[in-house]
């Protein structure tokens, strides 16, 4: 398989698994951005591997004007320069109170109507805008503060809290502002959950140059917890995409049993009846109790001397899933 096959085909994956993520536990989450997100983090990416612009154009296959208008679009609204279209459309609607889909679009004629159709869409599944009607003629309301809180509070934080701790304890060092980025959520309530998390002593304020940055030491989602699903799903996949980094990064990517940074992947057979199901199925639970005990033992050990600022930092991810197949017509 070489390298664009395998790129399709972890798209293919991943598409999957966000289609999951959106519609999980009956919520339909919004999507009209993603294509533009993907987009614009895999231009941000390759800008920070030292990728000229003019290479990353190739690689979309587009000219490179051509490429440079795209992220002007999708960086900010052409109406409003300098300001992101969802940003400026929000803030339109919350200032005249009641406004039509057709006042919109005529108050952004420099964007794409597509577009602006899109970031209406999104605003009012994230309940941040409120509709009625059909057609050209829907008006559309801005939610207030007080359906914000509601919405809030029925949303809980906790799970929002893992999540972001998630992103801490992965990142390392980061400020609120990258925060608020990586998690694509509002400033404010970025802020709101730092405040509450370092009052609960659950991470750590780093100043770096009169700069406050936030770091979280551990991240534990308890098994069977209520909450941080979302922030045990991220953990699991940053772990995953980082390992796969890591390996990709090395000159010499022969597998060995010796090699510190890995992964392997086993595929077993059993079923009803079978001698060995039982020892298989209890995998997971018995690489669970192994694990969590070396690492109860090495955190009592760290606790007893100071870490040093060099130190090297051992990431284990473990998965396993069961798939009933079904032979029926297989010769």
């Amino acid at each position: 398989m070489n390298v664009e096959l395998l790129i399709h085909a972890i798209v293919r994956q991943t598409t999957v698994l966000i289609a999951q993520l959106a519609t999980a536990r009956g919520i339909r989450a919004p999507l009209a951005h993603i294509a533009d997100q993907v987009f614009m983090d895999l231009v941000r990416e390759l800008e920070r591997q030292g990728v000229s612009r003019k290479v990353s154009a190739d690689m979309f296959g587009l000219g490179l004007r051509t490429y440079r208008r795209k992220i002007q679009r999708l960086s900010e609204s052409s109406t409003e320069r300098g300001r992101s279209l969802w940003e400026v459309v929000l803030e339109y609607v919350r200032e005249r109170g009641l406004v039509t889909r057709l006042e919109i679009l005529a108050r952004f004629p420099n964007d794409d109507e597509a577009q602006v159709r899109a970031v209406l869409r999104d605003l009012c599944e994230s309940q941040l805008l409120f509709s009625s009607g059909t057609g050209a003629n829907t008006t559309y309301r801005a939610a207030t503060d007080g359906e914000l809180a509601t919405l809030q509070r029925n949303r809980g934080v906790e799970g929002a809290d893992e999540l972001l701790m998630a992103l801490m304890y992965r990142e390392g060092l980061v400020t609120a502002k990258d925060l608020a980025r990586r998690a694509q959520a509002d400033a404010s309530e970025v802020e709101q959950a730092l405040e509450r998390l370092l009052a609960e002593g659950r991470i750590q304020r780093v100043d770096v140059d009169g700069v406050p940055h936030y770091r979280a030491q551990a991240l534990v989602v308890p098994l069977g917890a209520p909450v941080g699903w979302e922030a045990a799903v991220l953990d699991h996949f940053k772990a995953l995409v980082t390992t796969i980094l890591c390996r990709l990064r090395e000159d010499d990517r022969t597998a060995t049993l010796a090699n510190p940074v890995g992964g392997s992947t086993y595929t077993i057979d059993v079923w009803d009846g079978h001698p060995l199901k039982d020892e298989v199925l209890g995998t997971l639970g018995r690489l669970r109790g192994m694990l969590s005990d070396l690492r109860e033992r090495v955190q009592r050990v760290n606790a007893t001397t100071e870490m040093p600022e060099t130190h090297e930092r051992v990431v284990i991810y473990v998965g396993q899933s069961v798939i009933v197949e079904d032979n029926e017509g297989v010769d």
